[in-house]
């Protein structure tokens, strides 16, 4: 088997990307390459394609997937992107479909539709936990089904990046399809970690003597928390033995009175670097961070963890080496 192909649509400052593509060095593990080439990346976020753009050998394609046509794609074998889920609607009709409530939710549709045109042999979806329960249980089902529709058999699974050696608690639910034609066996892979063995958040901060006085919360800020919050009951204080709490893309605008991880030691809060950001999502150091803090913030935050990735994609890129095309039944001749 050559290199697979593979198309990232929303790549962002590229996770998914790196996951694939493996290589990559994260806490003193070698994570090994895959046999895999990235053809095709697109985001319509400027900041996160300029992020993506100094770290891979491909530019990507800055431009809103909707004005992209299905011609202008190169083929590839893997289909990968992480869908906006906000702005799904059910469509009171019998039977319900699935609409949405703003361009957002049209985005999903947009990968369908290259899924159709396309045709590659297998697509892999990611997205938060809360799509399962979206529209009271009702939009996954749909989505699910639509998927189905594009000529795909779909296996999905909620995962938790801590289970893998991610210094985080990140659920988030995968979904991953083979095109019909193909006679697949996949398996999502199982945890590697138990609580006992979770990579405790000491592991990828940095001392305090190393970070810029910018990243400190003011004497003032803290005091109106403690005011309003002696307790901290939100959980917003990280315990540095144990992994971090899911980082959203909105760190660069977090507050002590948010319920945003934060940091408190030696008596003092203080947000999250954008490096340590970078290292809680598992980015290996060499990963290149331009740009503005709030740009890398937003770029991390909406990340797939690379490690997590790089364990779902070895399943695929497996499942899809020992793949067979399935044989059509012989006709039924009818005699006499």
């Amino acid at each position: 088997m050559g290199n697979l192909k593979i198309a990232s649509l929303f790549c962002g400052c590229g996770g998914t990307d790196i996951g694939f593509t493996g290589g990559f060095n994260f806490l003193g593990k070698y994570y090994s390459k895959n046999p895999v080439k990235i053809v095709y990346a697109n985001d319509i976020e400027k900041e996160a394609c300029d992020i993506f753009d100094a770290n891979f050998k491909i530019k990507s394609d800055n431009r809103d997937i909707k004005s992209v046509s299905s011609n202008e794609i190169p083929d590839h074998d893997i289909l990968t992107g992480g869908f906006p889920c906000q702005s799904f609607s059910i469509v009171a009709q019998n039977p319900k479909r699935l609409g949405f409530k703003d361009d957002k939710g049209k985005l999903f549709f947009e990968m369908c539709r290259i899924l159709r045109d396309k045709q590659p042999k297998c697509f892999v979806a990611e997205n938060v936990k809360g799509l399962i329960s979206a529209n009271d249980g009702m939009a996954f089902p749909l989505i699910i089904s639509e998927f189905e529709k594009c000529g795909y058999s779909v296996h999905y699974k909620l995962m938790n990046s801590v289970h893998f050696g991610v210094p985080q608690k990140r659920e988030r639910v995968f979904i991953v399809g083979f095109r019909n034609d193909l006679d697949v066996e996949f398996k999502f892979p199982d945890p590697i970690l138990t609580e006992e063995d979770f990579i405790p958040l000491s592991s990828v901060v940095f001392p305090n003597s190393e970070i810029q006085e910018k990243y400190y919360f003011s004497d003032k800020a803290v005091q109106g928390m403690l005011k309003a919050n002696p307790k901290m009951n939100k959980g917003r204080a990280q315990d540095l033995s144990k992994p971090c709490n899911t980082v959203g893309s909105h760190l660069a605008k977090v507050s002590l009175n948010s319920t945003d991880p934060v940091l408190e030691v030696d008596g003092r809060y203080r947000r999250f670097t954008p490096r340590e950001v970078a290292r809680i999502q598992s980015f290996p150091d060499e990963f290149k961070l331009i740009g503005s803090d709030a740009s890398q913030y937003r770029a991390l935050g909406n990340a797939i963890p690379p490690v997590l990735m790089w364990y779902i994609a070895k399943a695929i890129v497996k499942a899809l080496k020992n793949a067979k095309i399935k044989e059509e039944p012989e006709r039924q001749i009818a005699v006499g």
